[in-house]
């Protein structure tokens, strides 16, 4: 069975960077889409960063030009380098992957367990 395993999340002051990782275990044919969600207290889960067909970032709104999103493919491992950071960025962040697991598969979509991200003013 696919799974997602984060890391790097934490606490950091305003202004500051903290780097995410989520890797992936299993077995895994190709991979659609990988990226990022987050859901701060109160508030829905919303996209934040995403690798589309390999080599498309898709970003939100509100991350653009301070978060940037990569991928090692070799690794199965997707990483979310967040600098600049407010307040308004404390939250869980989710990792998710859209994958097959052979050539004529379905679609699959899977979530790691969250990382707490908490940015103090």
């Amino acid at each position: 069975q696919v799974q997602l395993v984060e890391s790097g999340g934490g606490l950091v002051r305003a202004g500051g960077s903290l780097r995410l990782s989520c890797t992936t275990s299993g077995s895994i044919f190709s991979i659609s889409s990988m990226g990022w969600f987050r859901q701060a207290p109160g508030k829905e889960r919303e996209a934040v960063a995403f690798i589309v067909g390999g080599d498309k970032m898709r970003y939100a709104e509100a991350v653009k030009g301070r978060f940037t999103i990569s991928r090692d493919s070799a690794k199965n491992t997707v990483y979310l380098q967040m600098n600049s950071l407010n307040a308004e960025d404390t939250a869980v962040y989710f990792c998710n992957a859209v994958f097959r697991t052979s050539y004529n598969g379905a679609d699959q979509s899977q979530w790691g367990q969250g990382t707490q991200v908490t940015v103090s003013s």
